[in-house]
């Protein structure tokens, strides 16, 4: 048994900054003396332990003391055989499993609305995707998660695929038959790789949903950085070295991960891993106990709705994260970004996202009842100042727009600008999306239909964040020229 008490790179790092160093390596801010005013307001140990490599503190590209020591207690700690610290997030974490999993020609089984990033990872490594539709929900607008089925539907057209990539969970909670679904990839030789950026906490608390280690998956990446406490940008690989070489797996790393990793980033991934292995059911049965207060409360205002429990075996609801805390408001004619505004501008409330129909509040191990209180008073006073005065709300057909060309043949193509009215029927040269959560509307190599359309028009019309694409205004859209 591994002692989850130990910390092993924070606890290097307090040790360096005791013995008082005389800097003359990188970063150039020297402990901070070169940056005062940051220095001054954030306290001079984050400063003073915003550091480069070095013996005592260890070597990402190849630990061999603390920090191995660190990713030794990460792996045990989520039932892994190789865990790996990520300090640039769990989008490159996506990446390294895809590329490690699969290389030019080969085909991966995906859900179509997996992040961005896993379509960058296709474009990076040449592999083909083969799209799941997930189930669509129409009330809220949302896609869920795929079903064991789809899964063997797009199995059977393309019997010769190396690997599939599933969400665990999605954005808004949904899970599928994640048991199930790994057992299919193994009978049928495919490696599975599971996406947890919302899922860290799945596996400290077994109210939830199984986590992928548990369900005997491959590889994982979760984003401890989202619901498990620690920093912004941190984040981990889980391999299963029965199946996959945590050798390769560190090779592909090392390719792409910065050689000046934050300690700040690797320190909070230590403190946060030990939090959760030591005390994290506790910690989430509070969650839940917050989460499901919210959620009655929040049923019961005129105009609000938040999925929950009840929604479990319907199409893509395998099973529910009920820390994730959507709040649905069309029925008071108020679409997801319009009361994420709202919120924020008129109540100081940041919401995680908004989308065409829901806003979504994440509680994760920092929240507690006097927060999720305040949102609650804010969505009874907008209820009664929005309710049955908004009825032009416009609902919008939800539908993915199909694949034409390959990702990583759309990006190199040429291209032409065009005007967005002018551009359904035409194969997209690149990927738009409202973001968070990052999840594409169309994306490279797809060809634009009417739904696109209409969900950037609503984006623009409700002051929606949009990336992807060269225009910022995405007035005019990048296609593949004729």
């Amino acid at each position: 048994m591994l002692d989850h008490s130990k910390t092993p790179v924070f606890t290097a790092m307090k040790e360096y900054r005791k013995k008082n160093v005389i800097p003359f390596d990188v970063p150039g801010h020297k402990h901070g003396r070169g940056l005062r005013e940051y220095a001054e307001y954030f306290g001079e140990a984050m400063l003073e332990l915003d550091v480069n490599s070095m013996k005592p503190l260890d070597f990402l590209g190849n630990p061999i003391s603390v920090i191995k020591e660190g990713e030794d207690l990460l792996a045990d700690a989520f039932g892994a055989d190789r865990g790996y610290f990520i300090v640039g997030g769990t989008s490159f974490a996506v990446q390294v499993m895809i590329m490690t999993a699969v290389s030019e020609g080969d085909k991966i089984i995906l859900p179509r609305n997996v992040h961005k990033s896993a379509i960058n990872s296709l474009i990076l490594c040449g592999a083909t995707p083969v799209y799941m539709s997930p189930e669509i929900d129409e009330e809220m607008g949302v896609s869920h998660n795929v079903t064991l089925d789809s899964l063997k539907k797009a199995y059977n057209e393309h019997p010769d695929a190396k690997a599939a990539f599933i969400i665990n969970p999605t954005y808004y909670g949904a899970t599928c038959d994640l048991k199930a679904v790994v057992d299919f990839c193994h009978e049928k030789n495919m490696l599975a790789l599971i996406d947890e950026a919302h899922g860290t906490h799945f596996h400290f608390n077994d109210k939830f949903p199984l986590s992928g280690m548990q369900a005997g998956a491959d590889m994982s990446s979760v984003s401890l950085h989202k619901t498990g406490g620690s920093l912004t940008q941190s984040s981990a690989l889980l391999v299963n070295t029965t199946s996959v070489d945590g050798r390769y797996v560190r090779k592909v790393i090392n390719m792409m991960q910065t050689t000046s990793p934050s300690y700040l980033l690797m320190g909070s991934l230590d403190v946060a891993r030990k939090m959760l292995a030591l005390d994290g059911e506790r910690i989430l049965n509070h969650v839940i106990e917050v989460s499901e207060y919210a959620r009655k409360k929040i049923n019961a205002i005129p105009g609000c709705y938040s999925i929950g429990m009840e929604t479990v075996g319907k199409p893509g609801i395998f099973g529910f994260d009920p820390t994730k805390l959507s709040v649905t408001t069309r029925d008071m004619g108020l679409n997801g970004m319009e009361l994420y505004d709202i919120l924020r501008d008129e109540y100081n409330i940041q919401m995680e996202t908004g989308d065409v129909y829901n806003s979504l509040a994440i509680l994760s191990v920092g929240d507690d009842y006097d927060n999720v209180d305040l949102l609650i008073q804010a969505l009874e006073d907008i209820s009664k100042r929005f309710q049955n005065t908004r009825l032009d709300y416009k609902k919008i057909d939800l539908h993915y727009p199909k694949v034409v060309i390959s990702p990583r043949d759309a990006f190199y193509a040429e291209k032409e600008m065009i005007a967005l009215e002018e551009t359904l029927g035409r194969i997209s040269g690149e990927s738009l999306m409202s973001y968070p959560p990052g999840i594409p509307v169309v994306s490279y190599g797809e060809r634009i239909n009417e739904s696109v359309i209409e969900q950037i028009k609503l984006f623009k019309a409700s002051h929606g964040v949009i990336t992807g694409m060269e225009d910022p205004n995405a007035d005019f859209i990048k296609v593949i020229k004729e």
